[in-house]
């Protein structure tokens, strides 16, 4: 079961969220990608990325080692990205957020490249699983701001690396045990914008399907001012 739904919200007019996913016997691959906001054609960058990841991973499955599949996914995609948008002058400084999740019969990988995020949960417990690349986050880290400070900081939207911006691009990739948690939920940065990951567990909580799930999220993230952009996408973590 997955549940998927990708909302302009109420301040953009366009929607410059993607979202893809593939399910098959062998493997599982889903994704999130957010144009970045002011860039020529980010609504193409995020769609180029969601969609070729997924063909990659498909088209690749059986040849590749599968421990470095999902990372050769995201550099292809962002090679493809960087050269596409040296095609056109209209085009340059396209680039996109990318957050994957792959599983397969061994394991599990998420890669992340800026600040679309991943969350897992399990026995009423949330976790987010990826590392944002952002401004925000590495004020976080350096000491300069609390967690607090980060939820509501005028400079959160700055992202520090993206896809598309430049010939190589550095992906995390955190690697998961199957069956390790119960559900994931991989967004963009519109949902965590206005909920917080104790926001998203209750609503998990509450309800079984995870169709409903994503638009009740959504709802909620546009009730709190649906500033940006909103892609939801639930599925459960076996194979």
């Amino acid at each position: 079961m997955v549940g998927l739904v990708s909302d302009v919200g109420l301040k953009r007019t366009l929607n410059e969220d993607f979202a893809s996913y593939l399910e098959k016997k062998e493997f599982k691959i889903y994704v999130v990608a957010d144009g970045m906001g002011g860039h020529n054609a980010g609504e193409v960058a995020s769609e180029m990325a969601a969609q070729r990841i997924v063909s990659y991973v498909n088209e690749n499955f059986p040849f590749c080692k599968l421990e470095n599949l999902i990372v050769e996914a995201v550099k292809k995609v962002n090679r493809d990205i960087f050269n596409f948008s040296n095609t056109n002058e209209n085009l340059n400084g396209m680039g996109t957020t990318v957050t994957a999740c792959f599983i397969n019969q061994s394991f599990i990988h998420v890669a992340n490249v800026g600040d679309s995020c991943c969350f897992a949960i399990r026995n009423n417990e949330i976790i987010k699983i990826t590392k944002d690349h952002s401004l925000v986050q590495e004020l976080v880290d350096s000491g300069s701001i609390s967690e607090k400070e980060a939820e509501n900081h005028p400079k959160k939207n700055i992202i520090t690396r993206a896809l598309g911006t430049s010939s190589t691009v550095n992906v995390d990739v955190f690697q998961l045990e199957n069956n390790e948690y119960d559900l994931f939920v991989l967004c963009s940065d519109g949902l965590t914008n206005e909920l917080t990951k104790e926001e998203i567990l209750q609503v998990v909580t509450e309800e079984e399907d995870y169709v409903n799930i994503a638009n009740k999220l959504v709802h909620m993230a546009k009730e709190k001012g649906g500033r940006d952009n909103i892609t939801v996408l639930l599925f459960g973590g076996e194979i």
